[in-house]
């Protein structure tokens, strides 16, 4: 399998387009099995031409795009400005493009598109969803029912901030509603979820909950158990959970003990202290086992080259949320250049995402502040 990805930030599309196929072509050749484009906003308005042209140009067999707030290409990250990232792979194995469409019923979502014959045969999809108009946390339920076997990376569309803003790109058409992908089967596709917390505290046993509220961890009210947690803190840690709380949710029960990868981690949304139950951000069973958890920016970079350290590549997709990138870091390029400094030089293109796609402890999750990584190799 051969890679290659380039990166221009020229501000007219045409010409930015231009320099990506070129580079791409020099380095790759035309035709290869699966190509990636990712724009920032300023360049939706030519998207349909910029496909057009890489349609024609490259000659891929398969065309996956989508706009975004900001982009990444090779060890850069480009936000608030015009950007254009191309990915490009010869694979083995078998691909099957996917053109996924929602429609909200009386008796919940109801998406259509998925080959189902494909989809029993692959081990992994690449998926680009519009966040106003796909479930996508509904579709990966549904698709654990089915097809328990897929992990699933990608991201969120992020450029827009309303209904109808984003556009997805597959092959030749330009959609801006539902979701974009692929199918992979006999690829070697390795994931890595980087969520950027730590814990803190122990783990407990929710004995105590109903749907996203957790009254009682092990036997005790849940916000007293917090409270008890959060006075014990160092300062700095203290600090941290001031600015922002989490839980990590263990997802493999069977494990016996946990470290960072085991955990979903979802924000601690409240607190009732009439009924001493604290609101998370996901649904959570009794008999569950949660952490409590804190992030920062160097948590999150810890966490992320601790992930990658060991692991080899010959090319990458990199989706990272639109709330780390100068946010977090303050430094759009971080989590590219870590990808770099760690397996690189490595083609790699990306986007910073509305919601991120990735599995954890097997299960393929939606998340948020987090670098979820495809690794081809």
């Amino acid at each position: 399998m051969d890679f290659a990805a380039s990166l221009s930030e020229h501000p007219v599309a045409a010409t930015a387009v231009g320099e990506v196929i070129g580079d791409v072509l020099e380095q790759l050749g035309p035709g290869p099995d699966l190509a990636c484009l990712f724009v920032t906003a300023p360049h939706t308005g030519a998207l349909e031409d910029v496909a057009r042209a890489t349609e024609q140009l490259l000659q891929p067999r398969v065309l996956l795009g989508a706009t975004a707030s900001a982009i990444v290409g090779g060890r850069r990250g480009v936000e608030d400005e015009p950007g254009l990232s191309l990915f490009a792979a010869r694979l083995d194995g078998t691909m099957t493009a996917l053109r996924l469409t929602a429609e909200q019923t009386m008796d919940g979502w109801v998406v259509s598109g998925l080959d189902h014959g494909a989809a029993s045969r692959a081990s992994t999809m690449v998926l680009l969803p519009d966040p106003f108009s796909f479930p996508a946390d509904a579709f990966l339920a549904e698709l654990a029912r089915d097809h328990p076997h897929i992990s699933v990376l990608g991201g969120m569309a992020s450029a827009a901030r309303g209904p109808g803003g984003n556009r997805l790109v597959l092959d030749g058409d330009l959609v801006n509603h539902g979701a974009v992908g692929v199918l992979l089967e006999g690829v070697a596709v390795t994931s890595v979820v980087s969520q950027g917390c730590r814990p803190i505290g122990q783990p407990l046993i929710v004995t105590k909950a109903e749907r996203s509220a957790i009254y009682e961890l092990a036997g005790r009210p849940a916000l007293e158990r917090l409270l008890e947690l959060v006075e014990g803190l160092s300062p700095d840690e203290r600090a941290l959970a001031a600015r922002g709380l989490h839980v990590g949710i263990v997802v493999d029960e069977h494990q016996a003990t946990f470290d960072r990868g085991d955990f979903l981690v979802r924000g601690v949304l409240g607190a009732d202290r009439d009924s001493g139950a604290v609101v998370v951000g996901d649904d959570v069973q009794v008999g569950a086992t949660v952490q409590f958890q804190v992030r920062d920016a160097g948590t999150a970079a810890e966490d992320l080259a601790g992930l990658l350290a060991g692991r080899s590549a010959g090319g990458g997709l990199l989706f990272t949320c639109n709330g780390r990138g100068r946010a977090m870091f303050g430094d759009p390029h971080h989590d590219a250049a870590i990808v770099q400094d760690v397996l690189g030089p490595l083609p790699v293109a990306g986007m910073f995402c509305a919601g991120e796609l990735g599995p954890i402890g097997g299960r393929n999750v939606v998340h948020g502040f987090t670098a979820s990584v495809a690794l081809f190799s």
